[in-house]
């Protein structure tokens, strides 16, 4: 299977690009949002790819980040998803947005993409929330924060809700506490 292809892009379409690796013009199709991510015509690029084989078809996504494409397949273990929705998802929600989304069970933010009703935006919620907290492990910048809590670098109160985020532990009652609106002061008198 194809992981990653290393070209010049030749030319854009609609929902997908021409990649040329070594003479060889790869239709790559990619989100929105890697497209507007990607640099112009005849400069070079690299995407993580994934390959689906299919008796009639061989078709690549491809994705900026590793973590990317693993949102992509996650996405696709959803009933009523495949690969086009999965592709607008990404398209409309950065992969630490859907985390965020699912975490919090927020319907309503993942059924902003355009071809996601309310029924898969519930189903997308429901069924991912016990599989992202892995993925989110994936993003750089959580490993980057994960990394500095194993090394005591960062503050408490970041390692406390980072490692409530990637699932280690449950958040600590004064993260909790802190997060809980301000009441007003009572007067006695």
């Amino acid at each position: 299977m194809i992981g990653k292809l290393k070209g010049i892009i030749d030319s854009y379409g609609e929902d997908s690009i021409v990649l040329d690796v070594n003479g060889v013009g790869y239709l790559v199709h990619c989100s929105a949002r890697t497209l507007q991510e990607l640099p112009g015509t005849g400069q070079p690029a690299t995407l993580s790819i994934e390959t689906h084989v299919r008796e009639d078809q061989i078709r690549l996504f491809g994705f900026l980040t590793d973590v990317e494409r693993e949102w992509f397949r996650l996405l696709q273990t959803v009933q009523g998803v495949g690969a086009k929705v999965a592709l607008a998802v990404l398209g409309t929600l950065r992969p630490s947005e859907l985390a965020s989304a699912i975490a919090m069970r927020d319907r309503a933010m993942v059924a902003r993409t355009p071809g996601v009703g309310p029924k898969v935006a519930e189903r997308i919620v429901t069924e991912l929330k016990d599989k992202a907290p892995a993925h989110v492990a994936l993003d750089p910048a959580v490993i980057r924060l994960s990394d500095a809590i194993e090394e005591k670098r960062a503050p408490a109160p970041v390692a406390d809700a980072v490692s409530a985020l990637v699932g280690r532990r449950p958040p600590p009652q004064s993260l909790l506490r802190r997060a809980a609106p301000a009441r007003a002061p009572t007067r006695r008198g």
